[in-house]
């Protein structure tokens, strides 16, 4: 069993909103929480600063790989981020996100 934190940045809460919402609907995550940031980052041989939105959705580990494919079918970044966390909580929790999830 377990379950995973997986750390996804998006152009805009528009964006994220709408590519939690499918993962949602899916029931390939159970939840997710939003926080605005700053970032500075190389792309393409140039510093680059900006704006983004990062979610952090729970699922179970199981759904690692169809979480990737999904996101990356609708996102709208050549290279989004996706970071998997591997995470340890109370048994309650661990059980709400699996029973959440498909």
């Amino acid at each position: 069993m377990g379950f995973i934190l997986v750390y996804i940045t998006y152009k805009d809460m528009a964006e994220a909103e709408k590519i939690v919402s499918y993962l949602m609907k899916n029931r390939i995550i159970a939840c997710a929480n939003y926080f605005p940031i700053k970032n500075t980052y190389w792309w393409k041989g140039n510093m680059e600063n900006g704006e983004e939105i990062v979610s952090i959705v729970k699922t179970k580990k199981e759904n690692w790989e169809k979480l990737k494919t999904e996101v990356k079918k609708i996102h709208s970044y050549e290279v989004p981020c996706i970071i998997k966390l591997d995470v340890e909580s109370t048994s309650e929790y661990e059980d709400w996100i699996n029973s959440e999830t498909n």
